[in-house]
C-alpha cells in the first residue's frame, strides 16, 4: 500500500548502496569487525526502490531481513571482497550510496589454525584495506557519491574532512554515542553536509524517515546536474 502513495521520483535512476560490517579474519575462528548492523544500508535500499529506483544493495554479514524482494543483494564479508563488488558494479549507477562501516585494517597474516593461548601477549600485525569511498571518489565520474561518517568525537571537523578527501557530493554524518544514534537501533540523528559546506541538521527520526530525508538531497543534485547538461547537437 504504501509503494502505492508514494512518489516515484527516482523512477529510471540506478542506485548502489552498501551496508554492514565487514569481517576480518585472524584464525578460522576469530576476526576483526565492528558493530555495524547495516539497519541504516537497508533503510536506504529500501526506500530508494519505494520512490522508483532501480536498486543494487552489497551488504557485509548481517542478521536483517530482506528490504524488499525485488532488490537484488550481493554477499560479502571483507573488505577487499567489497572492494571488488563495487568496483565491479559501480559504473552501471547513477547514484552510489556507502552506509557500509568497511574495516580499515585487516591482519597481514591468517592463521591456518585456531591460534592457541601459549603466551601471555600476542602481536596481530595489520595491514591497511583497499579505500573504496577514495577510489569511487577518484573514478566518480558524473555519479552522485553519497558517504557516512559515524563519529565519537569533533563530528563537523571529522565528517567534512572526510567530504572533501574522498571528493563526496554528500556525507552523512552521526555521533554514534548519542542515544536514539548509535548502531543496532532503529533511529537517527544525523547531519547532511554537502559539497559547498551547507548543512541540513535532523532531529532524532526512523532510519526510514532519514533515507528519504537524504534522497531528497541526492535528488535536488541530480537535478541540478540534468540541468546543467549541454543540450543535444542535434537539437
Amino acid at each position: 500500500i504504501e509503494d502505492i502513495f508514494t512518489k516515484k521520483d527516482f523512477k529510471g535512476q540506478k542506485v548502489l548502496v552498501t551496508a554492514g560490517p565487514t569481517l576480518e579474519p585472524i584464525d578460522p575462528v576469530r576476526y576483526i569487525t565492528n558493530r555495524s548492523t547495516g539497519k541504516m544500508g537497508f533503510a536506504m535500499a529500501k526506500m530508494a526502490r519505494r520512490r522508483g529506483a532501480e536498486v543494487l544493495l552489497i551488504t557485509g554479514p548481517n542478521h536483517l531481513s530482506l528490504p524488499r524482494r525485488d532488490i537484488p543483494i550481493i554477499e560479502v564479508r571483507s573488505a577487499r571482497e567489497m572492494y571488488e563488488a563495487v568496483m565491479d558494479h559501480f559504473s552501471d549507477y547513477h547514484v552510489i550510496i556507502k552506509t557500509a562501516a568497511v574495516a580499515d585494517f585487516r591482519p597481514k597474516e591468517v592463521a591456518t589454525e585456531k591460534i592457541k593461548k601459549v603466551d601471555d601477549h600476542y602481536l596481530l600485525e595489520l595491514e591497511r584495506n583497499p579505500d573504496i569511498l577514495k577510489e569511487l571518489g577518484k573514478r566518480k565520474g558524473d555519479r552522485i557519491l553519497v558517504g557516512f561518517a559515524a563519529e565519537t568525537s569533533q563530528l563537523m571537523e571529522n565528517a567534512q574532512a572526510k567530504l572533501r578527501e574522498k571528493n563526496l557530493d554528500l556525507i552523512v554524518a552521526n555521533d554514534v554515542t548519542q542515544p536514539g544514534a548509535g548502531f543496532a537501533v532503529d533511529t537517527n540523528i544525523v547531519r547532511i553536509i554537502d559539497a559547498r559546506g551547507r548543512v541540513k541538521n535532523l532531529p532524532l527520526l526512523s532510519k526510514d524517515e532519514v533515507a528519504d530525508i537524504v534522497l531528497d538531497q541526492v535528488l535536488k543534485l541530480l537535478k541540478k546536474r540534468e540541468s546543467l547538461r549541454p543540450w543535444p547537437t542535434n537539437w
